[in-house]
């Protein structure tokens, strides 16, 4: 009957929250046959528009594709949210992922999907590498992280390395 059944479970659950009364059994989730109506027209633009927000783009070349993704991957990198992990992978992803291919990427990409303290207990050696990402191409960030300790540096340093790395 219905095409998305994500959209129908938030719709019903939002439903059944605004119907809730106590433990009375009042707040089953139920359709009216007007919100019936009504979903099955709101449906399918709902659907357009969950599918234009979240489709990634067809690129005709693979090499622009790549390139497309190695640029995400870069500001993600970045964009942690955390200041010691914004520089340290977003020094490293500066520096490396363009040269990554597009296994090495896959690697990494499972890698930036890590929860935030996760990424920098890893890369600090706080954490052991998880199992299914030993060998990988965290390996050769936590080399890195080691040869490169930019907790360490002085301010002017720290400066020229945020300039350097496009970082400010």
């Amino acid at each position: 009957m219905f095409k998305s059944l994500p959209l129908l479970r938030t719709y019903t659950r939002r439903l059944a929250f605004r119907s809730y009364r106590g433990q009375a059994g009042e707040g089953t989730p139920t359709l009216s046959s007007r919100e019936e109506a009504l979903l099955q027209v709101a449906l399918p633009r709902a659907e357009a528009i969950m599918t234009s927000h979240t489709r990634l783009p067809n690129l005709p070349d693979k090499g622009e594709e790549l390139q497309v993704r190695r640029k995400r991957l870069i500001y993600r990198s970045k964009q942690r949210g955390w200041l010691e992990v914004d520089l340290l992978l977003g020094t490293w992803a500066h520096q490396n992922v363009p040269q990554l291919s597009a296994q090495q990427l896959d690697e990494y990409e499972s890698f930036v999907n890590q929860e935030t303290i996760d990424i920098y207990n890893i890369i600090t050696l706080r954490l052991p590498v998880p199992d299914e990402l030993k060998g990988t191409i965290v390996d050769e960030i936590q080399e890195w992280a080691r040869a490169n300790p930019l907790g360490k540096a002085d301010p002017l340093k720290y400066k020229q390395v945020k300039e350097n790395n496009q970082l400010t």
